[in-house]
């Protein structure tokens, strides 16, 4: 049977779709092509065509954006990895392009006013930026990185984006165990390496290296088992080091961690009587910081070896409580009132958890998202909840990828 002849139209990028694809229109239906920029004409394949949309892959380019350059990493193209979507576009372009995928899914989903949405944060580096990253391992040896469909892995020997410890250290490795599902990478603040194991199976394997670096393994119900070197590493914010046990969760741009810590304390604008809560609250990143402000401050974490990390890293304050479980049991459970809180969730809010937060008289509620398409429903319905969004600032922690997270302020009506 002869393969049919997909066909190839000639359009316009008008815009650029949440997901990094750019998106132009065939016959006033949207038709979304990688690789692409505003405002260049390209020659495109159709493929897959769905009810309302069509996919299609570039085939020439007609007309160039300005803001079009040279892709560093010889993995980024069609058909290779899409770990970064974005190296063929300039980097201040970049940013402005995330503000206003943002704005649009704010707007379009959460009806929320563009004017709102204020200018994004650059990184403190565009490459080498990652002090960690999680690889799949691949049927027959060797890791490798998700494809554009999200189920192929394509084998990677380089990354820029990551950082160039690590990237050394991956040159390193020569791995291969049964059941190894994944491996990651970390570094942290003083360059000690770690690599953290995925395994199907609770058996931890016996194993020797040459390698500077720690080794940890995350069994199949998140429990990390040390098996070289140190359990966890250690990240510096100003004058306080916090530790991580492999498992804990940390953002991958240790350097831009900071500033979010910065704009999380400029938001909520404490005058130091204020019970706040820290939900989500991971290794007490925000706490560490919120307690220098406030009366009191209540950690909700549920892993518990980050709830443990916690409470480590916080011991020397005495105004702080950690607090093991989940963050609507919490909520549900928790007395009297609050002036104050952070969500940091990895999605969105339950609706339970919102209306934990308007049980607890929540006045100003500082939310912290890397997820545009959930921020932007839940913006609705704490709108509806009696909340008024009044500062968005994203900040970038993924440069060359499409990807944004924001730090915005809610009040109570």
């Amino acid at each position: 049977m002869t393969k049919q002849r997909r066909e190839i139209i000639e359009i316009e990028i008008e815009d650029m779709a949440q997901g990094g694809f750019g998106l132009g229109r065939h016959n006033g239906r949207p038709v979304f092509v990688p690789y692409t920029i505003p405002g260049e004409r390209v020659e495109a394949r159709l493929l897959a065509q769905g009810e309302r949309v069509l996919r299609a892959e570039g085939v020439r380019l007609v007309e160039s954006s300005g803001d079009r350059v040279f892709p560093r990493c010889p993995h980024f193209g069609p058909g290779k990895c899409w770990r970064c979507q974005w190296q063929h576009i300039d980097y201040p372009a970049q940013l402005l392009l995330k503000q206003d995928t943002l704005a649009d899914q704010l707007e379009r989903l959460g009806g929320v006013r563009e004017d709102v949405v204020r200018p994004v944060i650059s990184s403190p580096e565009q490459w080498g930026y990652n002090y960690h990253m999680t690889l799949t391992a691949i049927e027959g040896g060797g890791f490798g990185l998700p494809a554009a469909d999200g189920r192929t892995i394509v084998p990677v020997d380089t990354c820029p984006v990551l950082h160039p410890d690590l990237l050394a250290l991956y040159s390193q490795i020569d791995l291969s165990l049964p059941g190894l599902r994944r491996m990651k990478l970390q570094i942290d603040s003083d360059t000690a390496a770690m690599i953290v194991l995925y395994l199907s199976d609770e058996e931890a394997p016996d194993l020797e290296t040459d390698l500077a670096a720690s080794v940890n393994l995350l069994l199949p119900n998140n429990e990390p088992v040390n098996l070289i070197g140190q359990s966890h590493s250690r990240y510096r914010i100003r004058d306080r080091a916090f530790r991580v046990t492999a498992g804990s969760y940390y953002r991958a741009n240790a350097r831009q961690v900071p500033v979010l810590v910065d704009w999380v304390l400029q938001l909520l604008d404490l005058k130091g009587d204020e019970f706040v809560l820290d939900a989500y609250g991971g290794v007490g990143v925000f706490s560490a910081f919120l307690a220098q402000q406030a009366k009191l401050v209540t950690l909700v974490e549920s892993y518990p070896p980050a709830a443990t990390d916690a409470e480590v890293n916080l011991a020397d304050l005495d105004n702080v409580d950690v607090i093991e479980g989940t963050v609507e049991n919490t909520l549900a459970a928790l007395d009297g009132e609050y002036d104050a809180a952070v969500v940091d969730p990895s999605s969105g809010l339950h609706d339970d958890i919102i209306a934990g937060l308007r049980s607890l008289n929540v006045k100003r509620l500082v939310y912290v998202s890397g997820d545009a398409a959930a921020l932007a429903r839940d913006c609705k319905r704490l709108a509806q909840a009696g909340y008024r969004l009044t500062t968005v600032q994203p900040l970038d922690f993924a440069p060359q990828t499409y990807r944004v997270d924001a730090v915005t302020l809610f009040v109570q009506r």
